[in-house]
C-alpha cells in the first residue's frame, strides 16, 4: 500500500474477523484503503489473513465497559480517526449500544446504528417489516410454554423457533442438539414444546414462526447500500440455488438476477424506515400465495454480501465512500452471470440435495463452471490452505468410515 494512498483516505476497522469480515478487508484494501479488525475470538480467519491485522478485543456482550475502553484506546493507536463498519450481528449490537461514546474516535452514524441494532433482533426485525409494508410469515414472540400454545393453536405446521439473536444459542451446554444452530424445525405442537423446553432454562424469550412454503430457489437475497438521507447507492438480488442444511439453512451457492418487483419492494422498504448503510434482506415467495415474504434481515456485511462486488456492486466500498463524504454513483447488476459458492457450506450439502432429487452431478458441475469463491483465495494462502484442509476432511470422511466403520 502507497504512502500517498494511506494520507488520503482514513483507514478501516472491520468489528469481526470471521471470513465475512476479511473478505470487507480484501475489497477495501484492493481499493488501497488500510484495515484492520477486531474481534474476541482468535481462533476466526481474520487473525490468519494477509489483508490487515487482527486484534483482539474483550467481549462485548460480557464486558461491555472494557470492550468500549479498549476500542476508544485502538482508535488513539491507529493516529488517525477511522472508519468502523460491522461484520457481525454482535458487533453491531456493541456499536449500537457505545455510539456516544465511539463517535468521537471513529467514523460512522450513530443515528443510523439504532435502526441496525434493531433490526439485528429477530422480534424487532419482524415487528418493523409488518409495520413498514414488508410482508412476513405469522410471527410471535413467546417467553412461556402457556404462550407458545397460544400460537401453535393458531398456526399451520411445520414451524420453527428461533433465537432472539442467532448467538445466544451459542450458550447451550456442549452436546446440546441446538448448539449454534440458527433454528430448530417442529411438524407438531408436541414437538416444538418439546424442542422449546431444551433451551427454555438458557433463553425462555424465542421468536415462533411459520414456514415459507416453496423450494430452496424461490429463496433470494437482496444486498445493497443506503447512504446519508437513505439515498440508495448500490443494489443486486440474488437468488440461493443450495443452503447448508437442506432447504432452512444458509446460502452455500447463489446466482444473480433481476426482479423489478421484488426490487421495488425492498427498496421502499428501507426507504420508508430511512435506513442508511449495509443491509441484506434474505426473502422467499410463498407458494400458497405468491407473495414474498421476509425470512430474514442482516443489517451488516453478511457472507452473501461477498458476491455484490462481482456484480459489480461493491457494497463495502460505496458504504467507505457514504462515510468519509466522497461523492458516490449509484450502481446495480452489471448483468455479469456466474455463481457464488460457500465452499465449506457446500460440501456440506450437496449430497443431500443429490440424495432429495433436487439436483444432478450434471447441475452440481454446472453452479461449478462460473465460481466466484467465498473462502477460497490463493491471495490469502493460510486461509485457502485451512479451507482445503476441512474439505478433504468432509469429503474423505465417508470413505474413511467405509474402510474402518465404528465398533459397536
Amino acid at each position: 500500500m502507497s504512502k500517498q494512498s494511506r494520507i488520503d483516505r482514513p483507514p478501516v476497522v472491520v468489528a469481526g474477523a470471521y471470513q465475512t469480515g476479511v473478505v470487507l478487508m480484501r475489497n477495501l484494501v484492493r481499493r488501497k484503503v488500510e484495515t484492520c479488525c477486531i474481534d474476541c475470538d482468535d481462533s476466526q480467519p481474520g487473525f490468519k489473513t494477509v489483508y490487515g491485522k487482527a486484534y483482539l478485543c474483550p467481549n462485548p456482550d460480557t464486558q461491555p465497559a472494557e470492550w468500549e475502553r479498549y476500542m476508544i484506546a485502538l482508535a488513539k493507536s491507529i493516529g488517525r480517526k477511522p472508519v468502523l463498519i460491522p461484520s457481525a450481528d454482535q458487533f453491531v449490537t456493541a456499536i449500537a449500544d457505545h455510539a456516544a461514546a465511539l463517535e468521537p474516535h471513529y467514523i460512522f452514524r450513530p443515528a443510523s446504528v439504532v435502526t441496525q441494532a434493531l433490526l439485528a433482533t429477530k422480534k424487532r426485525q419482524y415487528e418493523i417489516a409488518d409495520l413498514n409494508g414488508l410482508p412476513v410469515p405469522k410471527t410471535r414472540f413467546i417467553e412461556s410454554v402457556e404462550q407458545l400454545r397460544s400460537f401453535a393453536s393458531e398456526a399451520q405446521f411445520p414451524c420453527l423457533m428461533k433465537p432472539v439473536h442467532f448467538r445466544e444459542w451459542e450458550k447451550l451446554p456442549a452436546g446440546h442438539p441446538l448448539l449454534n444452530q440458527k433454528i430448530s424445525l417442529a411438524s407438531s405442537t408436541t414437538a416444538l414444546e418439546e424442542s422449546y423446553r431444551t433451551v427454555e432454562s438458557v433463553t425462555p424469550a424465542v421468536v415462533l414462526q411459520e414456514i415459507i412454503e416453496g423450494p430452496d430457489d424461490a429463496k433470494m437475497v437482496y444486498l445493497s447500500c443506503y447512504g446519508q438521507g437513505g439515498r440508495r447507492l448500490g443494489s443486486c438480488l440474488v437468488r440461493e440455488l443450495r443452503t447448508t442444511p437442506i432447504y432452512f439453512g444458509s446460502a452455500s451457492v447463489v446466482e444473480p438476477f433481476s426482479d423489478p418487483e421484488i426490487d421495488a419492494l425492498c427498496d421502499n422498504f428501507f426507504r420508508s424506515i430511512g435506513y442508511e448503510g449495509l443491509c441484506e434482506l434474505e426473502l422467499k415467495r410463498d407458494s400458497r400465495d405468491g407473495r414474498v415474504k421476509l425470512i430474514e434481515a442482516n443489517p451488516r456485511y453478511s457472507v452473501t454480501a461477498d458476491a455484490a462486488p462481482y456484480a459489480g456492486v461493491d457494497l463495502g466500498w460505496l458504504h467507505y465512500q457514504d462515510l468519509i463524504g466522497e461523492p458516490v454513483a449509484p450502481v446495480g447488476w452489471n448483468g455479469r452471470n456466474f455463481h457464488h459458492i460457500v465452499l465449506s457450506r457446500d460440501v456440506n450439502c450437496f449430497r443431500s440435495y443429490l440424495e432429495a432429487g433436487l439436483t444432478t452431478w450434471g447441475g452440481i458441475a454446472r453452479t461449478y463452471r462460473s465460481p466466484e469463491f467465498f473462502d477460497f483465495d490463493l491471495c490469502d494462502w493460510r486461509l485457502t490452505v485451512r479451507t482445503g484442509v476441512y474439505l478433504l476432511k468432509v469429503l474423505l470422511y465417508p470413505t474413511y468410515r467405509r474402510l474402518f466403520p465404528k465398533r459397536k
